[in-house]
């Protein structure tokens, strides 16, 4: 049993990338999607395809890349965790990497990016940072 399904997420996403892989398979869930949707929002992966394969189905991510096989994702990193969970209000949304990075935020308005919530004016728990 997966106690944290987004950590995992997040460290397929950061090994998949690692070892330049074309794509990664995730077992999906409606808040994994949420965040590969951001993701391809964002431009930090070139498509998201949902298999429907099983009772779950899986998210499967394709990585973009530059002509040097840089990857457009430089780094991802789980804020509030299932032990300690990180919520902010309005007023105190992160800026990751001084505005270069995006915040995944959980809403009561569904996920958002940290620029989504400061224009909306709506905090939440913060999920991850991505640069």
């Amino acid at each position: 049993m997966m106690t944290d399904p987004i950590a995992d997420m997040i460290v397929r996403l950061r090994n998949g990338k690692k070892a330049k892989m074309a794509h990664v398979d995730i077992p999906a869930s409606r808040i994994k999607a949420g965040i590969a949707k951001i993701l391809l929002e964002n431009g930090y992966v070139k498509n998201v395809k949902y298999i429907d394969e099983g009772a779950q189905g899986t998210l499967r991510i394709y990585y973009k890349y530059d002509e040097q096989r840089v990857c457009a994702i430089e780094g991802l990193k789980r804020v509030s965790l299932t032990s300690r969970r990180v919520y902010v209000p309005k007023d105190k949304i992160p800026r990751v990497m001084g505005g270069f990075g995006i915040a995944v935020i959980s809403t009561s308005k569904g996920l958002m990016t940290d620029k989504e919530c400061h224009a909306l004016g709506v905090g939440g728990e913060v999920l991850c940072h991505i640069w």
